[in-house]
Parts: C-alpha cells; sequence; structure tokens
C-alpha cells in the first residue's frame, strides 16, 4: 500500500504521543516505544534496542536526508510500527507520526 505522505494532514501533537506511548509486547518481552530506540529527542542519534546499531538521527532540521525518499519512510514505518505497536499503523498514526517528526 502506497502511503501519500505528501496528502494526509497529521496531527503532530498526536503523533507526538504516539511516539512516548509504551506498547505492552505480547512476548513478554519490555514495553516498547519509539522511543525506546529512537530517543525523545531526535535531534540526536538514537541505538536500536536489540541489536545496539546506531541510529541517526530523525530530526530533519539536523538530517535534511530525512523524510525524502517516500519508499525509505513506508519501509521504516512498516517495520517499527509492527515491531513497537505489535501490528501496522493506520494512515492515520503514520501521518501523525511524520507530522511530528517534520517538527523536530
Amino acid at each position: 500500500m502506497a502511503l501519500p505522505i505528501a496528502s494526509l494532514a497529521g496531527d503532530a501533537t498526536a503523533g507526538a504521543t504516539g511516539w512516548t506511548k509504551e506498547y505492552p509486547q505480547t512476548d513478554g518481552s519490555p514495553a516498547r516505544s519509539c522511543v525506546t530506540c529512537h530517543n525523545r529527542d531526535l535531534t540526536k542519534p538514537g541505538r536500536h534496542a536489540v541489536t545496539n546499531k546506531t541510529i541517526e538521527p530523525l530530526a530533519p532540521s539536523v538530517n535534511p536526508q530525512r523524510l525524502t525518499d517516500q519508499a525509505k519512510v513506508e519501509k521504516w514505518l512498516l517495520r517499527n510500527c509492527r515491531w513497537t505497536l505489535g501490528r501496522e499503523c493506520t494512515p492515520e498514526e503514520k501521518s501523525d507520526f511524520i507530522s511530528y517528526i517534520e517538527t523536530q
């Protein structure tokens, strides 16, 4: 499903709320949120909770390449929503997350 990112008017406040919300995991592992790997400050690098790999800052203000490739955005939203929320994000949730990230 192609996400028409540019055509969705997301809610950055809802995106911020969803960013910090912790989602219980069905496998017994600790609850996760986007903050688990990306931190609250999107201008700083994050670290993947499992692989320990560094994640470059998501904030377009410090990493102008972020959110410029729709295929990459869709790929990572699919993976990260499944891993964090335990399901795919709705188009509204995706739009809200992107709107939030764009404000950083």
